[in-house]
């Protein structure tokens, strides 16, 4: 491709609303351009590199059994409808009516409609297992759309689904999927890191994220250094302690004490000289729940030690909510609680549910509020003082927080999910009556795994770790081109441009893929954007060079750079792009699922 008639544009500065680095780099680099909030193109370089990316999923799916499909982006809602998820999910989901009336959706996902498919296909064991994939378009109506493509409302995503016949088969077949995620990313060349995860909307019985450790993810992740613990805060667990709190002790009287102005945890553990730990925090929000069919909303009142967070994840899968939102003032003082103050201490209500987490059930005699504005209660005790509902584990986890399997400290990091695995098990059969004999000939619903990957978001989190105060620095293997060629011909040097244009007809003739510079502009303009656009291999044809018979390479990942002869070049550079490839490829990792 010679740049002279490339159809692309580069900035020398970002866009004001461009956050993050590589949404900058991006623009710059004339690889996209934003149409809408969340929306993109993808210009001719850009394209380039996803569908490298694509055609890696492709083989690695290939590899592993699976088959192509392509399914529609609309959907008909009766599909969701019968899942339950039209109801469940909200404004994320897009819902349009056709010139017939009938409810549509654009596709965020594809369970209903592959779940329809085999049910109409598969019937016995015997077409069992089957893994079907495919690489499509996706939309989903993010509220913040933000990090260029990192979070975006349309993209390009490679879903797949399994079907079996067992759960011992899915159990068998899972760990294959899991270690050609590490084959995929490898080979784009992002290291990332799995970590048990949230099934979230998606249900099913495991999941894992696939995630990028940047300091731009909206994910925090526990790891443990000690014994290889990682999850995702959403779902990570700790060894609670019981520091500030004698579990043994004998539960005191409780009794009244004056705090005027104290109403928070922070300031009443100062007022009374204790640790947040001999506190108990008060949380009250509205969950929105399904009963008997229909939606309803339960007013919720969370007790957790002063010194724990609430983890709101947990406990929407504890109440198996749709969503959780803060209560308001005056729903709190209804129920007969004061804000700032709260207290599970007389609350009368009936339509309160109560959870407690479970390590206020081993931290006696806490100060908790006693919903009077200005005054706590000291000595409370859960199962004395108040029953609650549910107790269950709430808390979220965080640095330092024993790991809850070898017991050493666990460190939070941020990272990108740029994939996804799920044991779906038989949710979605059993809604869509999607049905097979076994070898018993009895009736049983198909076992399924899920499976995605969302190309731009992997392409945006390479960029985002893989560059340098210059530009970009792709790894060969997804690099929209493998040479960057730059002629410094001038109008006194003919010879350099025909020299430059040789050396480009037969790169390219021998198949090694070539963006030649041939614009008329100055070194410098070339240089820069070469840094910019990143490409892995810089060739300069110059007049000084040529008189020696000798190119200029450098690699876009160092700073040297080397003479190469004319004769012979085409022979040389396909070795250094051999090279460059061996070199992404020898850090696949291989991660045995836990």
């Amino acid at each position: 491709m010679r740049m002279s008639k490339l159809f692309f544009q580069t900035l020398r500065e970002a866009p004001a609303d461009a956050d993050v680095r590589s949404h900058q780099l991006m623009l710059r680099a004339g690889l996209v351009r934003q149409v809408a909030a969340g929306i993109f193109e993808y210009l001719p370089l850009g394209l380039r590199a996803k569908k490298k990316i694509e055609a890696i999923l492709r083989e690695e799916m290939d590899a592993i059994g699976g088959q192509e499909i392509v399914m529609p982006v609309v959907q008909p809602a009766d599909l969701w409808k019968r899942t339950g998820r039209w109801y469940e999910i909200g404004d994320d989901l897009a819902r349009l009516t056709d010139r017939g009336g009938r409810e549509l959706v654009l596709g965020m996902t594809h369970e209903e409609v592959i779940t329809e498919l085999a049910a109409g296909v598969i019937s016995s064991y015997r077409q069992l297992p089957v893994m079907l994939y495919q690489v499509q378009t996706k939309f989903r109506d993010e509220p913040r759309p933000r990090g260029g493509l990192i979070r975006v409302r349309e993209f390009t995503m490679k879903d797949g689904y399994s079907f079996h016949a067992s759960y011992a088969s899915l159990d068998h077949y899972y760990p294959l999927v899991y270690q050609a995620y590490f084959n995929i990313f490898g080979r784009a060349g992002l290291d990332v890191i799995a970590v048990e995860s949230d099934t979230g909307m998606m249900g099913g019985t495991m999941a894992h994220e696939f995630m990028a450790l940047t300091e731009v993810g909206e994910d925090t992740l526990l790891i443990c250094d000690g014994c290889g613990y990682k999850a995702n805060r959403q779902v990570a667990t700790f060894t609670k302690p019981e520091d500030g709190a004698d579990a043994s002790a004998d539960p005191l009287p409780m009794a009244e004490v004056a705090t005027p102005g104290v109403d928070t945890i922070a300031a009443l553990a100062d007022f009374l000289g204790i640790p947040q730990s001999r506190t108990a925090k008060a949380l009250f929000l509205v969950a929105t729940i399904e009963q008997d069919g229909e939606e309803k909303e339960q007013f919720v009142f969370v007790v957790v030690r002063g010194d724990m967070e609430l983890n709101e994840t947990k406990l929407s899968n504890a109440l198996k909510a749709r969503q959780l939102r803060p209560a308001q003032p005056d729903e709190i003082r209804a129920i007969g609680a004061e804000p700032g103050y709260g207290s599970p201490i007389g609350i009368q209500s009936e339509n309160v549910l109560l959870v407690v987490d479970d390590l206020v059930l081993r931290s006696p005699n806490l100060v908790a509020g006693a919903n009077r504005e200005g005054w706590h209660l000291k000595n409370v005790n859960c199962g004395r003082d108040y029953e609650p509902d549910l107790i269950q584990d709430v808390v979220a986890a965080g640095d330092g927080h024993p790991c809850p399997v070898c017991s050493a400290p666990l460190r939070s990091v941020r990272g990108v999910e740029v994939g996804n695995i799920f044991k779906l098990g038989t949710k979605y059969s059993e809604a869509m009556e999607a049905v097979f004999l076994d070898e018993d000939g009895k009736s049983a619903p198909l076992v399924m795994g899920c499976y995605g990957i969302g190309a731009g978001r992997l392409m945006a989190s390479v960029v985002e770790t893989s560059n340098d105060d210059d530009g970009i620095v792709w790894p060969m293997t997804i690099a929209p081109q493998q040479v960057y060629l730059v002629s410094l011909a001038t109008r006194r040097t003919p010879e350099v441009t025909e020299a430059a244009d040789r050396v480009y007809s037969e790169l390219t003739e021998a198949g090694i893929e070539v963006l030649y510079d041939d614009r008329d502009e100055r070194a410098g303009v070339k240089f820069n954007d070469a840094d910019l656009l990143g490409i892995p291999v810089r060739l300069t044809i110059g007049a000084r060079g040529l008189k020696n018979g000798v190119v200029e390479l450098k690699l876009r990942r160092g700073r040297d750079s080397r003479e190469f002869p004319l004769d012979g070049l085409v022979d040389q550079i396909a070795q250094v792009v051999e090279s460059e490839e061996a070199r992404v490829l020898e850090n696949i990792k291989t991660d045995p699922l836990q």
